[in-house]
């Protein structure tokens, strides 16, 4: 597997995938629509077909991971994706490497807990104002659970030189 940077040619296949895994071309971040065709980031390639996909933005020094999809699910594609977000991150001297989770993501909790990221907000009933941007967001997701919530995970980039 090779991890690379998004190129001009792989738009037309993200767009895709961000309709049918996203419910649209673009997400809500805070008050803020992210469209996925000005979205830099990384792809996982397999057997000349792309197989991951981690998108983010930078604002103020700091890197928000706005979406990780992986195409075979527990094969190590999303950390081979988040470990080039990381390296990256801190080759470019970036300040803060972030990212949302919805409330009843308990798995994606799971999965950056799991890779060094740490709690660092919720934000209660956000969702909510997201949906007045993006109508598709589902009331309820994983396991029956009403998405209402925002979690915020960071990777502590400076607290953790080594890693």
């Amino acid at each position: 597997m090779e991890i690379r940077k998004i190129k001009k040619s792989d738009i037309d296949w993200i767009n895709n995938l961000f309709n049918e895994r996203w419910g649209g071309d673009f997400i809500v971040s805070g008050k803020e629509k992210l469209y996925c065709k000005d979205l830099p980031g990384f792809v996982a390639v397999e057997n000349n077909k792309i197989v991951g996909l981690l998108t983010h933005h930078i604002e103020n020094n700091e890197c928000e991971i706005v979406t990780l999809d992986s195409l075979k699910e527990n094969s190590g594609i999303g950390t081979a994706l988040i470990e080039s977000m990381i390296k990256e991150a801190k080759k470019t001297g970036i300040s803060r490497l972030w990212l949302m989770t919805t409330n009843d993501n308990i798995n994606a909790m799971r999965f950056y807990q799991k890779r060094g990221f740490v709690f660092k907000n919720i934000n209660v009933n956000a969702i909510q104002k997201s949906r007045n941007l993006k109508q598709s967001i589902p009331e309820k997701g994983y396991f029956d659970i009403p998405i209402r919530d925002e979690i915020e995970l960071e990777y502590p980039l400076l607290n953790n030189k080594n890693k």
